[in-house]
Parts: structure tokens; C-alpha cells; sequence
């Protein structure tokens, strides 16, 4: 979960909400990282989780993830949520739950939906504390510079 707080530490630098993720792959070696760059890219898809996995599948030189571990700062979205499941992610460990979009248990359980072929192990509540309060912290200079100046 250090690793994702270190990429999502960076998100902020592009106008994006500092979220992180990285996969470890089953032997424990770093495959891949991302951080939320939607505002930056201008990409919809630009959520740190689909950057994570599309840099883990360039290092293996395929798209199934097999043994692979998720690691993300927040919950992962219903899109995130149905890339890592399509991905063959073996486990997601998450920190911060998204009451708002969350799709591992909060509004959705994607991951667990017994209709689909591939059911990852869901960790959540890692770090969960730290993961927050970098999110809480960004939203709430968000609001600050959208004050009305009087």
C-alpha cells in the first residue's frame, strides 16, 4: 500500500484526484503502477487502476494477469472493478471505501458477482486511514479555491 500512497501522492500534480495502484505480480515483483490522470490526459479511462494494469500487461506481455495482486488507494469503480475482474487479478487489496462509486461492496460488488467466470480475493480497509485523509485533504483545497472571494 506504500507504493500506491507514493502514486497517488502524484495524481494532484495533474489536477486529479490522488488516487494509486500498483500489481504485484504472484512472485512479488512490481509490474505495474498508476495514478488517477484523467484531468490531466483528458482520458475518461484514465483511472489509476486501468493505468496499473495496462503497464502490468505491457511488463508480462500479455493480458491475463494470472497470480497478479491490486493494490489501490480506494475502492475501485464499477470500470476498474470489471477491468481487474477481466484481468484475471488473483486479489485486490484496497484502503479507502468510495460510498459514492464504490463497486467491491459499497454501492456495487462487481468482483464478487457469482455471474462472472473470475472472482478476485477482496482485502479492503488497508490503510484505510491514510488512504482518506489524502483524499479529505485534497477535496478540501478543492473547496477552498472554489469560495466565493468577497
Amino acid at each position: 500500500m506504500r507504493l500506491a500512497l507514493a502514486e497517488a501522492a502524484r495524481a494532484p500534480e495533474g489536477g486529479d484526484v490522488p488516487v494509486g495502484a500498483v500489481v504485484i505480480g504472484a512472485d512479488g515483483t512490481l509490474l505495474g503502477r498508476g495514478h488517477n490522470v484523467r484531468e490531466a490526459t483528458g482520458d475518461p479511462t484514465g483511472h489509476a487502476e486501468v493505468i496499473a494494469l495496462r503497464a502490468a500487461a505491457a511488463a508480462v506481455g500479455e493480458w491475463r494477469l494470472t497470480g497478479a495482486t491490486l493494490v489501490v488507494t480506494l475502492e475501485p469503480c464499477t470500470m476498474c472493478a470489471g477491468a481487474l475482474v477481466l484481468a484475471r487479478v488473483a486479489r485486490l487489496v484496497y484502503g479507502a471505501t468510495d460510498d459514492k462509486a464504490g463497486a467491491v461492496g459499497s454501492l456495487w460488488d462487481v468482483v464478487r458477482d457469482r455471474r462472472l467466470n473470475h472472482r478476485p480475493e477482496v482485502i479492503g480497509g488497508v490503510a484505510a486511514e491514510e488512504c482518506s485523509a489524502l483524499l479529505a485533504a485534497f477535496f478540501a483545497t478543492r473547496r477552498t479555491d472554489r469560495q466565493p472571494r468577497g
